[in-house]
């Protein structure tokens, strides 16, 4: 905690979760600090095979063309949720609409309206990827919720938020393809044993 958060303490007045959030962000260069439900958390430094099975699902999203005039392809976006005053995530991985700019929330975190897609690859907090944020995302109308899931082997392509949740919860192993639905953009297959070998740490 910073001396002017301390002091601020002292005095009694509360630091906003915010305030914190962006102390301990200052703190831990490279963490990733959410704040999800009230509760702010904090994820590991990704490691290798987590970038490599986010570079392996951006080629497609790449050859695709979603990179481009209508929507970007980008990581680590701040995403403002609506569930509490100063909820916010940051998805490994999202498409968004191309006028992202625009749409500028705060602390660097943009309306939910512009996000056609999120997508995360579990780390060791993979509950809170797998729970909390599929209640979050769902909350914040994201049309396509995808989990790479690394602990499971598998791949999670959620859609029709339905507030709490979505309505469909499709999981694929690895030997399957999914096909993404258009609404992000364009048709999009992903081979789930590439991405699941690609995030496989080495023994």
């Amino acid at each position: 905690m910073t001396t002017a958060a301390a002091e601020r303490s002292c005095a009694g007045e509360p630091e906003s979760l915010l305030t914190t959030a962006n102390e301990l962000m200052e703190q831990h260069p490279g963490y990733r600090v959410e704040i999800i439900g009230g509760v702010i958390t904090i994820a590991p430094l990704r490691d290798g095979p987590h970038a490599k099975a986010l570079t392996k699902v951006m080629i497609p999203l790449l050859a695709a063309g979603l990179h481009g005039e209508e929507t970007s392809v980008l990581q680590g976006i701040g995403l403002w949720l609506p569930g509490g005053p100063e909820d916010y995530a940051i998805p490994d991985l999202a498409i968004v609409d191309a006028d992202l700019d625009e749409h500028l929330v705060e602390n660097n975190c943009y309306d939910p309206a512009v996000f056609r897609l999120v997508l995360e690859v579990t780390s060791s907090n993979y509950n809170n990827d797998l729970r909390n944020k599929v209640a979050a995302y769902s909350e914040a109308k994201i049309p396509v919720y995808v989990i790479i899931d690394r602990r499971h082997g598998r791949v999670h392509v959620l859609t029709e938020p339905m507030g709490g949740g979505y309505e469909s919860h499709q999981v694929y192993a690895p030997g399957q393809t999914v096909t993404l639905p258009e609404s992000i953009g364009a048709p999009v297959t992903l081979d789930v044993a590439e991405l699941i070998r690609a995030g496989r740490p080495r023994a």
